[in-house]
């Protein structure tokens, strides 16, 4: 008998094409009367668009968002919120955005609507990612989900091919994890596996043809599975090694996230054989780390975390920073092994699979480094 516990959702998910069109029916059955639009400033003409479809419910926008969730720009947001007395945000973007929307839910109580234009996956999360004095922290608050995401898969349609390969890795390396996560259950497993598979779809499918509307949708919908994972259980390795880098160092989300998921995946290889049997029936081959390396090669994403700004010199500072705290993970991390997975992704090497396994997938091992990373 397999025991576990489920963590359910309570977020509202209305997906398809056109779904935008029904952006002020949702607001409305949420009793949203003066809605806050929220974007990042390179999506200022889409903002406008929803606000024109929210009709006399918007009361303006606000388009500071950051990447990693600044606490200095959400302190604006805040003041603006209750300058313009909104009851409501709507975050229209990908995990900037949300993630701001979530900072000032956190600070204000007001509900959240959301229209993804990435493959980020974090509208389906209580995890909120805040930097300050350049460093990241990461809590679970289920005070942050959102009320309603609409996914629409028009609006994804003119994402530049090479942005929607790192997203989709992004949402990948969500999926990934879940399938070795110490609080893994049944439902959990079932929605990565598919996540992984509709991703590995439709990514080639997206970079020979950004304009297919099946493969836009077979990727969304793997995001959608992805984050709703990333929501129901603990992360590991992966998420706390990307989140010191781009606390730290200011690196591009998405970007270090698809540089470090060989690598990460290729350490925890050993110790969680039913976790990378899943993921080889999507990219098969005996090593999965390399065959994940391949495919994101072969999409043409980045590979070396130097190629992303990241100092030679930041490596040591980074390995530290990643055994700080204690965290889980399936296989034992300590200050050497960061710095040698750290050093071939800085490179842009193929991942190495250490020898020695550790523990196994079904073992609990609290280790140097933080839970639900």
């Amino acid at each position: 008998m397999t025991s576990f516990v489920h963590r359910g959702q309570i977020t509202k998910v209305v997906f398809g094409s056109g779904t935008r069109n029904l952006v002020a029916a949702e607001a409305d059955a949420l009793g949203c009367r003066r809605v806050l639009v929220l974007c990042t400033p390179g999506r200022t003409d889409q903002a406008a668009e929803i606000g024109d479809l929210l009709g006399p419910a918007v009361v303006g926008t606000f388009a500071e968002a950051a990447p990693h969730t600044p606490v200095d720009v959400t302190a604006r947001a805040v003041d603006h919120v209750r300058a313009v007395r909104a009851d409501s945000v709507l975050a229209v973007g990908g995990g900037s955005t949300i993630g701001l929307g979530k900072a000032i839910a956190l600070r204000t109580g007001l509900p959240q609507l959301a229209l993804p234009t990435t493959y980020a996956g974090s509208e389906m999360t209580p995890i909120l990612g805040e930097t300050e004095d350049g460093r990241k922290t990461t809590r679970r608050l289920p005070e942050v989900l959102l009320r309603t995401v609409l996914y629409d898969v028009d609006l994804t349609l003119a994402l530049p091919a090479a942005v929607s390969v790192v997203s989709g890795v992004n949402a990948m390396a969500h999926a990934v994890e879940s399938l070795y996560a110490q609080d893994r259950d049944p439902v959990a497993l079932l929605m990565a596996g598919e996540a992984i598979d509709a991703l590995t779809r439709a990514l080639p499918a997206i970079v020979r043809r950004p304009d297919d509307a099946e493969a836009r949708a077979d990727a969304l919908y793997g995001a959608w599975l992805a984050g709703t994972c990333l929501g129901t259980v603990g992360m590991a390795l992966h998420h706390k090694v990307c989140h010191v880098l781009g606390g730290t160092f200011g690196l591009p989300h998405a970007e270090t996230h698809t540089v470090v998921l060989p690598h990460v995946v290729a350490y925890n290889a050993p110790a969680a054989p039913e976790a990378v049997a899943r993921i080889r029936r999507a990219l098969p081959g005996e090593d999965t780390g390399a065959a994940l390396f391949g495919f994101a090669e072969r999409l043409g994403a980045p590979t070396g975390l130097r190629d992303l700004g990241m100092p030679e010199s930041g490596i040591e500072r980074a390995a530290e920073l990643i055994v700080r705290d204690g965290y889980w993970n399936p296989r034992p991390v300590d200050r050497d092994a960061a710095r040698d997975l750290l050093t071939r992704a800085w490179a842009g090497e193929p991942p190495h699979t250490p020898p020695g396994g550790g523990t196994t997938d079904t073992g609990h091992r609290t280790i140097t480094g933080a839970h639900h990373a």
